[in-house]
């Protein structure tokens, strides 16, 4: 656990700060993701550890917003990145779009996987990973004007796409 954790602690601090913005909660979804990759290691063998520990961190992150964000409402990276995808896809919770959500995600990787490199890795690194504009742009080497251009294009594909999979937005 303590290799795990010096390989992989900031990458997974990054992904929990990302959304949570506060660093003892960030601290302690990481530490739950140990807890929970400890619990669920033996049936199940991760092919990719990075990614796999990253998932458990992001959707513990979420869980651990959702909760504090009942008590106090208060903005965040992760609440302005939805923000930002609501016109590509809903949020509201039927029974219908539960029973479809395998097929939304299958879409939307689907799509993700037409685009390019470059716009692939923005868009993963601001609606996955949920960094700011300004970082993703950095680590694509482009310009935050450029960016933020190209996250606009993609969005408006992905409501094409997805309009054009059958999904009603």
């Amino acid at each position: 656990m303590q290799a795990t954790s010096r390989k992989y602690g900031p990458y997974l601090f990054k992904i929990a700060y990302n959304i949570l913005t506060d660093t003892q909660d960030s601290e302690e979804s990481v530490n739950d993701t140990y807890l929970k990759a400890w619990n669920s290691m033996p049936p199940h063998r991760p092919g990719l550890l990075p990614a796999f520990l990253g998932k458990i961190t992001r959707e513990l992150s979420i869980d651990r917003l959702r909760y504090r964000t009942r008590k106090k409402r208060r903005d965040s990276g992760y609440m302005l990145a939805l923000s930002e995808l609501k016109e590509c896809v809903s949020g509201t919770d039927t029974t219908e779009q539960q029973t479809s959500m395998l097929l939304l995600a299958e879409s939307i990787s689907s799509y993700l996987r037409s685009l390019s490199p470059e716009a692939r890795s923005l868009f993963v690194g601001r609606y996955f990973y949920l960094d700011s504009v300004q970082e993703a742009a950095a680590y694509c080497g482009m310009s935050i004007s450029k960016a933020k251009s190209l996250l606009h294009r993609t969005r408006k594909g992905l409501k094409v796409h997805l309009e054009k999979e059958g999904f009603h937005l």
